[in-house]
């Protein structure tokens, strides 16, 4: 069976198993009003750190996020408009099924906040805890 499985296949697998998790789909919806750095994210979801990272992994896999380095920091973006047509395809149907889902939307408002926080800041707040 593996020879019959094409890039385009292989791409829409790991697009569905990217949004088979409710963290997962929580930080793309979030990353529609722009970057965000892990910690950002990590405080958004409640989530523990090792956690997140391994949902970005999985999201970055799938192409639906591109991360940014700035020395020990890393910032995640939506993918752009030049990823696959699979990729374009599931981040807007997303946006329109989500947009108003009340959990998307006391997301944004509480993303609104956190991108407040110096990123250095939050970080430490979140090993101290």
């Amino acid at each position: 069976m593996a020879k019959y499985r094409s890039r385009i296949f292989d791409e829409t697998v790991a697009i569905a198993r990217a949004l088979g998790d409710a963290g997962r789909v929580r930080a793309l919806m979030a990353l529609r009003r722009g970057e965000m750095c892990a910690c950002q994210l990590t405080e958004l979801l409640g989530l523990a750190a090792s956690t997140v990272s391994k949902h970005l992994s999985i999201l970055r896999q799938a192409r639906l996020v591109e991360v940014r380095r700035n020395g020990r920091w890393s910032y995640f973006r939506r993918s752009d408009d030049t990823v696959s047509p699979q990729v374009r395809s599931a981040l807007e149907w997303l946006d329109r099924a989500l947009a108003r889902a009340p959990q998307i939307l006391a997301d944004a408002r509480r993303a609104a906040d956190i991108k407040r926080f110096d990123p250095v800041v939050l970080c430490r707040l979140q090993r101290s805890r």
